[in-house]
């Protein structure tokens, strides 16, 4: 676990400016270390969610890249709205009108076990991440854990992205400034 961290961290230093690698690491370590078959990470856009990335062995419903409203039907909008962890022990015993939709996909694709853990960044939803198994074994208190630390590295990698194109926004803007002044400077008459 410290060793995937380490390597998460590593990712997100060596790509201050692309989060995609971020993410597919996130992903990937969070399947094999929570012993999940899979894990999605979903961002927020305004009033829908976008898969960001995927690992796994079960047939994604969406694909990476595509879109659906956040609502209440899946886990992952659940976790989403009430920025805490959503753990169904056994997708199969949830009632039918609670996630409807969301449960018949899970029945026709085998998933009986989903935790989803939402992306705060400042007490705000910012994303997700849901991982899941196709029997009956519920996630441990240690492996809840370890997807929230994971979540957590996400925001962080997401806010170190974010700060770095403000940051090259600002000097691209101070930059043709200071060349317009300089313009200004050498053409007093002109």
């Amino acid at each position: 676990q410290q060793t995937a961290t380490s390597e998460i961290l590593g990712v997100i230093a060596s790509s201050p400016t692309d989060i995609q690698p971020v993410f597919n690491a996130v992903a990937e370590s969070a399947a094999r270390l929570c012993d999940s078959h899979d894990a999605q990470i979903y961002r927020v856009e305004g009033d829908i969610v976008r898969k960001v990335a995927s690992h796994g062995i079960i047939s994604p419903i969406l694909a990476v890249g595509e879109t659906r409203p956040i609502n209440r039907v899946g886990p992952s909008g659940r976790a989403i709205l009430d920025r805490q962890p959503v753990h169904i022990h056994d997708s199969l015993a949830v009632l039918d009108e609670e996630y409807a939709d969301v449960r018949r996909a899970d029945e026709h694709l085998g998933i009986r076990t989903l935790l989803a853990v939402p992306l705060l960044r400042e007490g705000v939803s910012v994303g997700a991440i849901m991982i899941r198994r196709t029997e009956v074994r519920p996630f441990t208190d240690k492996q809840i854990a370890l997807l929230k630390t994971f979540a957590d590295q996400a925001v962080i990698a997401i806010e170190n992205v974010r700060l770095f194109q403000e940051l090259t926004e600002s000097l691209e803007q101070q930059t043709a400034t200071s060349q317009i002044l300089g313009v200004i400077a050498s053409s007093p008459t002109d």
